[in-house]
């Protein structure tokens, strides 16, 4: 295994361990913060684009119901219990907000890389994240505002244009690229999952050394709230999934992709379309939790 692929593998463990270090003394990574996100984030999607090619989704083509499990579960069962547990919790209006804006986000790019250590069906995978994240230029925003009505007025334009601009933009980019110099993506593909663990690691780091007061006060009801909506969104993809199609590699794939959110973008979104910085909290610890569901899912799934 090469250094690429270790940096891949213990992505969970960069994230934790970035996260406690952040907390312990925020300078470390506050300097990564600002337009740095918003360009990490398109980083990412970018690199999403470029590994993206028709001749990979043939097979899931063929069954799109798979597909359409994965799309309806990502956007009905993590935006409800999002909103759900913020009344239940009585959270704060920018931390309910917050967490409403990450149930209602697509899967990201860490998914498919717990579903690559899962060895479960990573074709799947990255068709789901690349779906779920178009059909997010639309929905993220809808069922932002419309969940968060009972909190604030929120600007579902201004979070569809963000949304297109650092979603749509990069991943189309990245695909262009692979149709008309597929030898030049060749080259960078392998530098593009460990460059999406990196900025990913940074942007959650960031975000939570920014916010550690806010997070050392603001009690357990957030930590347990998000703990609770992803834990939620793996049982139930997984359950819902087998149901339906009673294949256990396809319910797994999916049951990751549903609990894992791209908690970058939420952050993202937050920064650009909410005053109170606090908003962001949510997607950043979101980010560290579901990396430590996704890794205690991959000793599961991998050894049944």
């Amino acid at each position: 295994m090469n250094n690429l692929e270790q940096i891949t593998k213990y992505f969970p463990f960069w994230v934790i361990i970035c996260s406690i270090f952040s907390l312990y003394n925020p300078d470390l990574f506050i300097w990564f913060s600002g337009d740095l996100i918003t360009y990490g984030l398109a980083g990412i999607m970018l690199g999403m684009g470029l590994t993206l090619k028709v001749g990979d989704f043939k097979e899931v083509l063929r069954s799109p119901l798979w597909l359409l499990i994965g799309l309806v579960l990502q956007f009905t069962i993590m935006p409800f219990f999002g909103w759900l547990l913020g009344v239940l919790f009585n959270l704060p209006p920018y931390f309910a907000v917050g967490l409403i804006l990450v149930s209602c986000c697509p899967g990201g790019t860490a998914s498919n890389v717990i579903v690559y250590l899962a060895k479960a069906n990573v074709a799947l995978s990255v068709a789901m994240t690349t779906c779920s994240t178009i059909f997010a230029i639309f929905l993220t925003p809808i069922l932002t505002a419309f969940l968060s009505g009972s909190y604030l007025d929120v600007d579902a334009w201004g979070l569809f244009f963000s949304t297109l601009r650092v979603v749509l933009l990069p991943v189309g980019i990245g695909l262009s690229l692979n149709l008309l110099s597929p030898k030049l993506t060749n080259i960078i593909k392998p530098f593009s999952p460990p460059i999406a663990v990196i900025l990913i690691t940074l942007i959650v780091a960031s975000i939570i050394g920014q916010g550690k007061d806010i997070i050392l006060s603001s009690g357990l009801g957030l930590i347990f709230s998000i703990m609770i909506l992803h834990l939620l969104g793996f049982i139930i993809g997984f359950l819902f999934s087998y149901i339906l199609t009673k294949n256990k590699i396809i319910s797994k794939t999916i049951s990751i992709e549903v609990g894992m959110q791209n908690s970058g973008l939420g952050v993202v979104l937050a920064r650009e379309n909410f005053i109170n910085p606090a908003t962001a909290i949510p997607s950043a610890i979101s980010s560290l939790v579901h990396s430590i569901y996704g890794s205690i899912f991959v000793s599961i799934f991998k050894n049944k």
